[in-house]
């Protein structure tokens, strides 16, 4: 529509012309009749229509919401055995102290403590690992030949075992054959507790426990005497065993026979 245009330098003409004889309104009501129009031209409003349809939401794709990879535990907070630290696809980081990799290649803690992430070039030059340190000031990697802590939060500490010294030079054992024998507490390694039992040194190094022969025989020294067990006839309980199976079938028979006797009732059919 050229008319909206053309109304500015139309009336600029007939303010500017004095000699023009048809007054300016005028001018401006031919022109409207002469384009259709009988009532002044509206306002001017610019709309925009979408071209295509719009995008949908991100959450909503095809392929589903995202996995939420990442880390889920930042450096220096605080972890229990359990807590995953990290969700990854594939092996951008590695499992250090005291973690452990997930079949998902997720890497979650094994002990409590502290999460650090770190670098070890002594196993790897260009590996990063993530890992867990016991008290909040340490630091990861823990010194190759330092002393290191374990799970239980203890130090590994060397022990001396020194003989203890008893009044008794010699302890006699009964040995298997029925025979003495003679031991040495101060250099074998035997203690006796209050009650004067002897113990002896574990397998495990560092626990002393009373031995299994002494444990066998503590009711034989305490005469405890246990009532005789007698079989008794083998063969009468074999045939009351019998009989009593045997009636216990044909009980189950005649059950059975009398639900067959009775006819069941007809199901009727509900409109």
């Amino acid at each position: 529509m050229l008319l909206p245009r053309i109304f500015a330098p139309v009336r600029a003409c007939t303010r500017a012309s004095s000699a023009f004889p048809i007054p300016s309104n005028r001018v401006t009501d031919a022109l409207r009749n002469i384009n259709g129009f009988t009532q002044p031209s509206p306002t001017l409003s610019f709309m925009r229509h979408a071209s295509h349809q719009s995008q949908g939401r991100a959450n909503g794709a095809k392929d589903g919401p995202g996995k939420r990879l990442g880390a889920k535990k930042s450096g220096g907070e605080y972890v229990i055995p359990g807590n995953i630290i990290f969700r990854q696809r594939g092996t951008a980081w590695f499992p250090g102290e005291n973690c452990k990799f997930g079949r998902d290649h997720c890497i979650f803690a094994m002990a409590s403590g502290y999460v650090r992430y770190y670098r070890d070039p002594l196993k790897h030059p260009k590996r990063q690992y993530i890992g867990v340190a016991f008290e909040k000031d340490e630091s990861l990697p823990y010194p190759q030949n330092g002393a290191r802590r374990r799970r239980l939060n203890m130090l590994p500490v060397e022990t001396d075992l020194k003989p203890v010294e008893t009044p008794e030079a010699q302890l006699v054992l009964d040995g298997g054959d029925g025979a003495d024998a003679a031991i040495d507490m101060s250099t074998s390694g035997l203690q006796r507790n209050k009650s004067g039992t002897v113990l002896s040194l574990g397998m495990n190094g560092y626990a002393f426990r009373e031995s299994n022969w002494s444990i066998g025989r503590t009711a034989e020294a305490a005469n405890v005497q246990v009532k005789k067990f007698i079989p008794g006839d083998r063969f009468t309980a074999w045939q009351k065993s019998k009989a009593r199976i045997a009636l216990n079938e044909e009980k189950k028979r005649l059950r059975l026979a009398g639900k067959k006797a009775t006819k069941p009732k007809k199901k009727v059919m509900r409109s």
